[in-house]
């Protein structure tokens, strides 16, 4: 019990960390793209290595490793942390499903019939290093209880928006290498079966599954995913080899791929009609979504559950506290501008939706901290 508590200090430290570094890259790329050097700093994004451009390395190969943290993650809550006893997880389940459904009922009616319609996955996301970073700064004001319905959350809100990327942003599909990611897939199981716990065959199996995923024309990154569920996790004490590579991605992830995404995907030249911009149907859903859905949704469905029996509130929270975590859960970011580039081809609908997850995040951590400390006063 001590090793899990002092893991789970040092994760909710670790994003804390995180989230101001996120911040601070943020803030760099966005003054360094609209200073006098601008120009430059953003064609070094579109730089060709290996004749790719370094965007592709990042957004496609770096965030598989994301993707594949991520995974671990959910692997471990759903087998042997929060969401593996029903009664616990029926409460973030239901208010993450709330979460994900209403910030894209808002983006649909926003956008309903329109060459941006396909942006409604956008603000359906949350960003897990930015929230629970934010969350972390109020200190021991806020309960560990809070903490762990925010990281649930957001666990479960990444699996909603993991799928629907598997789903519905996949353009074409090429069935033999679609086969033949089912064949690597497939031997990844039996090595989990079997308990191989020689890292070299799931790494060398996974690169194969990324390969075949990405000329399938499946995001790639999915691959991460599905190579986490693969790496065993015993009776998931931390000396299994799911917990053990958890532990050594996670600061790697946390303080050097997070902080290059967010680099290479705030590089925007912000335009003189910005305001014009930030007023467009798809940036008004965006915002919307993540600013009202995402704080309603959640308490919505959590009251819901809650009143017809289906599941109870943890320690120290009430639904006030929730929608108040609900509201700092509006802060998108990294999955939000990830599935933007997988929503549009056109450079201006993607900045265009860029400045709307980064203002949107902006209000939703500002009233979230007010809203948290004002009901842990």
């Amino acid at each position: 019990m001590r090793t899990w508590i002092r893991h789970s200090i040092s994760f909710i430290e670790n994003e804390k960390s995180g989230g101001v570094l996120l911040l601070a890259c943020t803030i760099f790329s966005l003054t360094l793209a609209n200073s006098q050097t601008g120009s430059g700093y953003t064609h070094f994004w579109h730089t060709n290595f290996f004749s790719k451009p370094l965007e592709f390395w990042v957004n496609e190969v770096l965030m598989s490793f994301f993707f594949l943290l991520v995974g671990l993650e959910i692997k471990r809550e759903i087998f042997v942390g929060e969401l593996n006893d029903f009664k616990k997880s029926v409460l973030p389940v239901l208010a993450a499903f709330g979460g994900m459904l209403l910030p894209a009922l808002i983006h649909f009616v926003f956008n309903h019939g329109t060459v941006t319609q396909n942006g409604y996955g956008i603000p359906m996301a949350t960003d897990i290093a930015f929230s629970l970073g934010l969350l972390s700064l109020l200190g021991k004001r806020i309960p560990l209880s809070s903490k762990v319905f925010l990281t649930a959350l957001a666990i479960i809100d990444d699996l909603g928006a993991i799928i629907i990327i598997a789903i519905f942003y996949t353009d074409h599909l090429s069935f033999t290498h679609f086969g033949m990611a089912a064949l690597v897939a497939a031997s990844l199981l039996v090595l989990n079966r079997l308990q191989v716990s020689n890292s070299l065959f799931y790494l060398a199996l996974g690169g194969a599954l990324w390969y075949f995923l990405y000329r399938a024309g499946i995001h790639p990154t999915i691959a991460g995913v599905a190579l986490a569920f693969a790496i065993p996790l015993g009776t998931g004490n931390y000396s299994s080899l799911s917990a053990v590579w958890q532990h050594r991605l996670h600061k790697p992830i946390t303080f050097v791929v997070l902080p290059i995404f967010a680099m290479a995907n705030t590089a925007i030249v912000l335009p003189n009609a910005v305001g014009m911009e930030l007023l467009s149907h798809n940036s008004l859903g965006i915002f919307f979504g993540l600013v009202l859905g995402k704080p309603l949704g959640i308490f919505l469905f959590a009251w819901a559950g809650v009143t017809l029996g289906w599941c109870v509130l943890p320690q120290r929270m009430q639904l006030k506290h929730v929608f108040a975590v609900g509201i700092l859960a509006g802060i998108g970011f990294t999955m939000s501008i990830f599935i933007t580039l997988l929503a549009f081809d056109e450079t201006h609908l993607v900045d265009e939706s860029k400045m709307a997850v980064l203002l949107g995040s902006f209000v939703s951590g500002t009233i979230g901290i007010f809203a948290l400390m004002k009901v842990y006063r």
